[in-house]
């Protein structure tokens, strides 16, 4: 077996902890590798997922992440079209993905070994952004053009007004359904994880972990009609640039880092991710108490 350790680099007990993870885990025979939060935060892994850590992932049966959401989001992405369940241990500013790190280090990962804990299947988000001069393979497979970028996210897919400073005009479409044109700062695409992230800040509303549609929430939007979407499982959201200034001007970011896109936007395609990301948790959910003591207090 081989797990892997993924460590909050800005935390002295991250670090500690994670010596004494590997000294364990050298101690009941499981070979181990340690990636440092750094590598993760560069935008090299922002594009595409692809670095040196992700051949030192790709085999591991557990990922141990000491740190907060923000690190467990970047392990999310490194372990991206795997099976590998990810045990969050909270060594960070915000742990409402991890584990209490109370509950000890080496006392989790026991249980995780021993198939003790909790599995949690995290639905996640897959983007496919079409830039001029792409292929667009949702408006006709026959069209010519280089390829266009997929990226993934846990949490959210958001599109805001680049340093322009004015508002987006943009159309949506989920489905095969024409939502709608409107002006505004821009626009999340959500997973049920990410609701309480940008989604919430944004005016979103919270969704049970195990929701497995998307959250479609515009940002400050120029007008009294346009509210959140939750959409069907399946369903596709489509976000079309409207004007050519904003398509130039737009910016998208997955899970809070800025994506380098090829040129300007024609038009963002969200669904949900193919494989979902497995959390492991040593308590039964306690969402709703949680967000009400994190939101509510």
């Amino acid at each position: 077996m081989r797990a892997l350790i993924v460590q909050n680099s800005n935390s002295r007990d991250a670090t500690d902890a994670a010596l004494l993870l590997t000294a364990y885990f050298m101690s009941q025979g499981v070979a181990c590798e340690r990636v440092s939060s750094d590598e993760l935060y560069c935008p090299e892994f922002a594009q595409s997922g692809h670095l040196p850590a992700r051949q030192r992932a790709c085999d591991a049966q557990l990922a141990v992440v000491l740190g907060g959401d923000g690190t467990i989001l970047r392990t999310a992405r490194l372990l991206a079209d795997t099976e590998t369940p990810i045990l969050g241990i909270n060594f960070g500013h915000l742990g409402f993905l991890a584990n209490d790190a109370a509950a000890g280090v080496v006392e989790l990962t026991a249980r995780a070994l021993a198939g003790e804990l909790l599995v949690q299947h995290r639905t996640n988000l897959q983007a496919c952004i079409v830039c001029e001069g792409q292929r667009d393979p949702y408006a006709d497979e026959e069209a010519s053009g280089s390829e266009p970028g997929r990226f993934f996210a846990l949490n959210e897919f958001a599109v805001t007004r680049g340093a322009m400073g004015r508002t987006l005009q943009f159309g949506l479409d989920v489905g095969e359904s024409h939502i709608g044109d409107f002006a505004g700062d821009g626009i999340v695409v959500a997973s049920a994880t990410g609701s309480t992230a940008y989604a919430l800040a944004a005016g979103g509303p919270l969704v049970a972990p195990s929701f497995s549609g998307l959250i479609v929430q515009p940002i400050a939007p120029h007008t009294l009609s346009a509210r959140g979407v939750l959409t069907d499982p399946n369903d596709i959201v489509c976000v079309q640039m409207t004007r050519s200034a904003d398509a130039e001007a737009a910016m998208v970011f997955a899970d809070g880092d800025l994506l380098t896109l090829s040129g300007p936007i024609k038009r963002i395609y969200v669904s949900r991710g193919a494989h979902p990301t497995t959390l492991l948790y040593a308590e039964a959910d306690h969402f709703y108490e949680y967000a009400a003591r994190t939101f509510f207090a």
